[in-house]
């Protein structure tokens, strides 16, 4: 029930569904002034690098530390794949998060000994009967990684659940060594959670959305600057709510 309503509650408060919501309500009802905060909302985004302001902090929180020779477990977290779209193309379909796949791939080749895991199951209310996990299957043995290598985790539905449901199916001892691959922007919460259920993990954060120079914040069109405050707003709002239920070592988890 909390998970349905975590997806209700986050449909409604979306910043691009709420400046929409302004501006549409302000000019329904004919309060100008509701109109323009609606209005004046995208337009900040559009002239000023705000989605990256709001980006930045999350993403640079946990750098890419040196890797140890020896790593004994590679989890990646679902996310990176479409299966609705897949199962209705019949065409393996990935997301703007593609490179946690990708990168998985590389790891497994740098370190040929390591247990590789992938977690995700259903992350949507309405969903069809393919999981992230039978995608990421597939996706996989066409990269040529050996079906033997991977184990796949398919019930959970979010990043809490990723790092219980793997914990308990690895069975992670204290003296092995894993690493963590998510979108640089969700590593604080992933981070976080894991730090909580008493896993120390190594952050490989991917997807990077954000950058520090000038040429990085005006690059990207109107469309992908909402979308990017959408994905800020959510590790945002994500890690208030996981610190309020507990799920979280801390409001914003550090390295």
């Amino acid at each position: 029930m909390l998970f349905d309503l975590s997806k209700v509650l986050w449909a409604l408060l979306r910043p691009s569904f709420l400046l929409l919501a302004l501006a549409c309500i302000g000019a329904a009802l004919g309060r100008r002034w509701l109109m323009w905060m609606g209005l004046g909302g995208f337009l900040v985004v559009l002239v000023t690098p705000i989605s990256q302001f709001a980006l930045l902090p999350l993403e640079d929180r946990f750098p890419r530390p040196p890797l140890p020779p020896k790593i004994d477990g590679i989890i990646v977290l679902g996310g990176a794949v479409d299966p609705d779209l897949t199962e209705d193309r019949r065409v393996t379909t990935l997301t703007g998060a593609a490179e946690r796949m990708t990168s998985l791939a590389a790891l497994a080749r740098q370190y040929p000994e390591a247990r590789l895991v992938f977690t995700g199951g259903f992350g949507e209310l309405i969903h069809g009967e393919v999981s992230e996990a039978d995608v990421a299957e597939s996706l996989f043995s066409s990269l040529g990684v050996p079906p033997s290598r991977i184990t796949y985790e398919r019930k959970s539905r979010n990043t809490w659940e990723n790092a219980l449901f793997t914990r308990r199916l690895v069975q992670p001892r204290p003296d092995q060594t894993w690493v963590l691959i998510t979108s640089a922007s969700h590593m604080p919460r992933a981070i976080g959670i894991f730090q909580r259920i008493g896993w120390p993990v190594l952050p490989w954060p991917v997807a990077y959305k954000s950058g520090h120079s000038p040429s990085v914040w005006y690059d990207a069109a109107f469309g992908e600057r909402l979308s990017q405050l959408d994905l800020a707003a959510h590790e945002w709002i994500g890690l208030i709510a996981y610190r309020l239920l507990g799920r979280t070592s801390a409001l914003f988890p550090s390295p």
